[in-house]
């Protein structure tokens, strides 16, 4: 291909888009990153085997790029990165199918408009209090250094939606937790805690359990996302082993919690060099 011409991509639809220039140079980098990050999570001991998945979004071109399903970490290369449409979800560009959470990284996407990566893993510890249905408590300043509260968990999918889309319903239940509309459904649900009219802001909280999953984890770039994944799955090994030597432990007084969250995030931050 000469320079300029740009790139034929397919759509799901079989229609022929030409992306030019900066937008085809743009996706190429994505893709770099993505597979990147999803090899990050292997270097980290955040996924054995190919459970996890990293996608990052390019909202201008409304794209998004994930990893392909079932592909072994070993052999990934970024040109093996799926392009999804954001609007759509059909396969843009790629010869694998995108990963089986791609219904997953979409909703959120679309609910959560400051996010510019998602990462789900099955680490340990984590997906431990995820299939234990409980929130990670805050109990010190190394968790209220990422999280502003405890770190949520979702309500068990219902019957129904665990057998019809299940992946977008997964992302529904997230969506409906940070949207203040968490309810429980049924008893089984009963250690997510009481039903909660609270909002809570995707950056300031980010990341989930899902109950009875896994975690999931995002930030404003791909690589904050996962930086937070990894910081989640240590929060939750800390709260592990913190309650294990004190079972009765409370949570960590509000004004610190306050004090280091606020510290780290949002306009009156002051660590680090800004």
């Amino acid at each position: 291909m000469n320079k300029g011409e740009g790139n034929l991509l397919s759509t799901a639809e079989g229609e022929r888009v030409k992306v030019r220039g900066k937008g085809f140079a743009m996706l190429e980098e994505l893709k770099k990153r993505v597979c990147e990050a999803n090899l990050k999570l292997v270097a980290e001991g955040l996924v054995i085997q190919t459970w996890g998945n990293v996608s990052g979004v390019d909202r201008a071109g409304g794209n998004m790029v994930i990893k392909p399903s079932g592909v072994p970490y070993d052999v990934m290369r970024p040109e093996h990165m799926v392009v999804v449409s954001l609007e759509t979800g059909g396969v843009v560009e790629g010869d694998l199918k995108p990963s089986s959470d791609t219904p997953t990284h979409l909703i959120l996407y679309r609910a959560f408009e400051g996010i510019g990566g998602v990462v789900h893993t099955h680490s340990l510890y984590a997906t431990a209090w995820a299939q234990a249905r409980r929130e990670i408590p805050a109990l010190g300043t190394t968790h209220a250094d990422y999280f502003h509260g405890p770190v949520p968990c979702t309500r068990l999918l219902t019957a129904k939606e665990i057998k019809s889309e299940y992946e977008a319903n997964t992302g529904h239940v997230i969506v409906e937790r940070f949207l203040g509309k968490h309810r429980q459904a049924g008893r089984p649900d009963r250690e997510v805690g009481a039903p909660t009219t609270v909002r809570l802001e995707p950056l300031h909280f980010p990341g989930v359990l899902v109950a009875s999953h896994a975690p999931f984890a995002w930030g404003a770039t791909l690589e904050k996302a996962v930086e937070n994944a990894i910081v989640l799955e240590h929060l939750a090994r800390l709260a592990s082993e913190t309650l294990r030597v004190k079972p009765a432990v409370k949570p960590m007084q509000h004004v610190l919690l306050d004090k280091h969250f606020l510290r780290k995030h949002g306009p009156g931050a002051y660590y680090g060099q800004r």
